[in-house]
């Protein structure tokens, strides 16, 4: 009897072990699951502050600023850049508005380091934040993901010691010494105003009323709406390590000013667009920067159903999802503009939009950044071009069509120009002021006359249309010349070797002075330039190594 015991007892084991080796990976994100799951306390008003009930006749001359910003939406995502899976007619109604630029770059291919240049007019070699914090603990899972999918792509390499030196996630952002458009704008009479992503920090320093803002209604994880909300149209992506986690780790919450954690009221980016509307009502009698972050289209891929029903039968299905959030997005452009009509400040507002980076890989959509190559955390220009577009009544003339090359490190210098206050004295701005150029500027001037982005050792100059990419760990050196190949399709790294060399020169000049980075790469990710992440790799095929 008792051999059978033991014999049954051994077996279970066996089983149980095979059982836990054969799920191994939803073990460790139901783990981490469980380990994000705060308490998220009911929806809770959010009173604006009130500015005064009349115009201060002083600061007349001062414009409000809004800046909307969009999370992962590619230039191809928007129509009046001749994209578009749908159409974006109230984006497109904006850009017509004021000027547009064909070519506008985000200051990085990922999403904090891009927002951290916006912010502060500064690349990373100034700031040292050159990779995106992700949650504690998520590199080793999606490593441990990604690395068990027969996908033909390399291995994902995963340092369990940078992820134990590397500040926690709370911890890693944008230190509190950095100067910020917001803290700039405040001390110059304007109220100061975040809603939405923030992804800077969440230390005590690095939290957005640290960094210059009045007020803040911060998203706090990542959801839409909830899972199993009946409004909610969900788009998971199997293939991706990065979605499984997001899926199972992301809450549906927000914060107001740092406190407690409590639920939205509504689908997030249409609840992100009312509390703009009662933002931009309560200090339309007084000069305000508001910062529109919406997270969308970012993955999860989940939209509210009307917008799901309202774009069509657009397949495959979260193509189809995809579209309803874009259609979200331009609604909510649609709303604030109409808000300030309302208001009677429209035209002494200025609108800035674009997006943090390029379209992503991991939401397997097809042709996304078409006509680029690349994606989000790519250099190739899928990844870092980008809607951009500002308007201003009666100073930029409608329908300007401007195609000198910007990057968000110029909004920067550019915002506080028009609010006629001073950049800071004490640290160097790589950003340069770009209303010359809807003042009749044929181009504009920068030092080294050139832009320049970086992750790790990947490292990438644009100069005078011609952009070099370096990736040591991939073993490629790109070359084009955008001036006839804008969507790279000629390396021209073994036949130009003048120019190779002048560019590496470039580089080589820039990077000699660079701080050091805030956080180490805990993941280098082999990126597919020409698939994404639903499709197999085979021989042939272009990648090149990310580091995160």
């Amino acid at each position: 009897m008792w051999k059978k015991i033991a014999l049954y007892s051994v077996a279970l084991i066996v089983l149980s072990a095979a059982l836990l080796w054969t799920f191994r990976f939803d073990v460790l994100v139901t783990l981490a699951s469980k380990k994000s799951k705060k308490p998220v306390a009911e929806n809770q008003e959010i009173n604006w502050q009130k500015g005064p009930e009349q115009k201060d006749s002083t600061k007349t001359d001062l414009p409000n600023i809004v800046l909307i910003l969009a999370d992962d939406m590619g230039i191809n995502d928007v129509s009046t850049f001749g994209g578009g899976m749908i159409e974006t007619p109230n984006i497109d109604k904006l850009a017509a508005k004021g000027a547009l630029f064909t070519n506008g770059y985000s200051g990085h291919a990922n999403c904090a380091p891009s927002r951290a240049a916006l912010l502060t007019g500064r690349d990373a070699t100034r700031t040292g934040y050159d990779t995106t914090p992700i949650p504690d603990g998520m590199s080793r899972i999606i490593a441990a993901i990604e690395n068990n999918e027969d996908n033909g792509r390399p291995e994902m390499s995963y340092s369990a010691e940078a992820d134990a030196t590397n500040p926690t996630y709370d911890n890693r952002g944008l230190p509190g010494s950095e100067i910020l458009i917001p803290e700039i704008l405040k001390e110059s009479g304007y109220h100061t105003m975040h809603i939405g992503k923030w992804h800077l920090g969440r230390s005590p320093e690095m939290m957005p009323n640290a960094q210059g803002f009045d007020e803040s209604l911060m998203m706090d994880s990542g959801l839409y709406l909830p899972v199993d909300h009946p409004e909610s149209v969900n788009a998971p992506v199997e293939s991706s390590g990065l979605d499984r986690f997001i899926w199972a780790t992301m809450r549906y919450s927000v914060n107001w000013n740092g406190g407690e954690i409590f639920k939205p009221n509504g689908y997030l980016t249409d609840y992100f667009t009312e509390e703009a509307e009662k933002a931009i009502e309560a200090n339309a009698n007084r000069p305000f920067f508001l910062y529109l972050a919406h997270w969308g289209p970012h993955n999860p891929v989940q939209a509210k159903r009307a917008d799901y029903e309202a774009v069509g039968d657009i397949q495959p299905h979260n193509k189809r999802v995809y579209a309803a959030m874009l259609r979200s997005i331009d609604r909510s452009v649609e709303r604030v503009m109409a808000k300030l009509e309302k208001q009677g400040i429209a035209d002494n507002t200025i609108v800035i939009l674009s997006s943090d980076n390029g379209g992503a890989d991991y939401v397997a959509i097809n042709d996304l950044n078409k006509p680029y190559r690349g994606w989000k955390n790519t250099f190739f220009e899928g990844g870092i071009r980008v809607p951009f577009s500002v308007t201003w009544p009666n100073v930029i003339d409608e329908s300007t069509v401007i195609e000198e090359p910007v990057n968000h490190i110029d909004l920067m210098p550019t915002i506080i120009n028009m609010a006629n206050a001073d950049l800071p004295q004490d640290r160097e701005i790589d950003g340069v002021d770009i209303a010359p150029l809807w003042q009749g500027q044929p181009e504009l001037e920068r030092p080294q006359n050139a832009m320049f982005w970086f992750t790790g050792d990947y490292r990438v100059v644009q100069s005078k249309g011609w952009k070099l990419q370096q990736n040591p760990k991939s073993g490629q050196t790109f070359l084009h010349n955008l001036n006839v190949d804008p969507t790279e399709q000629k390396n021209l790294a073994d036949s130009e070797s003048a120019k190779l060399a002048e560019l590496t020169k470039l580089i080589d000049a820039h990077f000699a002075n660079a701080v050091d980075v805030i956080g180490e790469s805990t993941i280098a990710a082999p990126i597919t330039i020409d698939k994404h992440l639903g499709e197999r790799m085979t021989e042939g095929d272009t990648y090149v190594i990310w580091n995160n």
